[in-house]
């Protein structure tokens, strides 16, 4: 996890640091909170409900600027899913879960011990979505499991990538008690010019009104033609 002046004890004083080794200890004492509230909870599962209730904006209700020179708003590349809100991240709502027979396949691809990968690698479920390599069009999937109110109803919400069209198929998720507790969902990204550029970032986001607002990231790079990405 990334940190940016994060407050810290010294003897007789106090210091602001940055830098991940002073962010991992707060995202673990997070993390311990949310395996107490919820042993049952995989370790997917608490990233998801991390990730995907982190705020965006600081605490002046203004988007989150990233320390470079010159000033710039931060982005995923920057700061991830937002800034962690441990009180929300108890009750997420929706978490996307990763069986562990997932991860096997996607670790194997990428090291090249079996074919057709490409799947693995836009459909692993995680709380994110990074498409590096975008032509034309491509879909791919993901799965919410409700860990909120058994009867609920999310309704999509989409902040596109500049320069590329998405579409969510379906755009409403009805959870009933009768019902099944997960639902998926297929995302097509298309781009609307041919362009080598780099990443452009947006969201997808699930609400089920004032209660639930469940968020991931997007990150898409168009390309001309193929090559191997530097980023995943």
């Amino acid at each position: 996890a990334p940190g940016v002046n994060i407050l810290a004890a010294v003897r007789g004083s106090y210091v602001f640091y940055s830098g991940t080794s002073m962010a991992c200890p707060h995202v673990s004492a997070v993390t311990a909170m949310l395996k107490s509230v919820h042993p049952q909870w995989s370790p997917a599962m608490i990233k998801s409900a991390i990730v995907t209730t982190a705020s965006v904006t600081d605490r002046f209700g203004m988007p989150i600027q990233a320390e470079a020179v010159p000033r710039k708003l931060a982005d995923p590349f920057d700061f991830g899913g937002g800034h962690i809100d441990p009180d929300r991240a108890v009750d997420p709502g929706l978490v996307y879960d990763v069986d562990a027979r997932e991860y096997n396949k996607f670790f194997n691809c990428t090291l090249g011990y079996v074919d057709g990968c490409e799947s693995y690698y836009l459909n692993l479920n995680l709380p994110s979505i990074a498409v590096p390599n975008l032509k034309d069009h491509v879909m791919l999937r993901r799965t919410v499991t409700n860990v909120g109110p058994v009867e609920a109803i999310y309704h999509l919400v989409v902040e596109a990538p500049a320069g590329i069209d998405v579409s969510v198929e379906p755009s409403v998720i009805n959870f009933t008690q009768s019902g099944s507790k997960m639902a998926t969902f297929m995302v097509t990204f298309t781009t609307r010019q041919r362009v080598q550029g780099g990443y452009t970032f947006g969201s997808l986001t699930w609400s089920n009104g004032s209660t639930h607002s469940v968020r991931i990231p997007i990150a898409v790079r168009t390309v001309i033609q193929d090559f191997v990405a530097d980023t995943a």
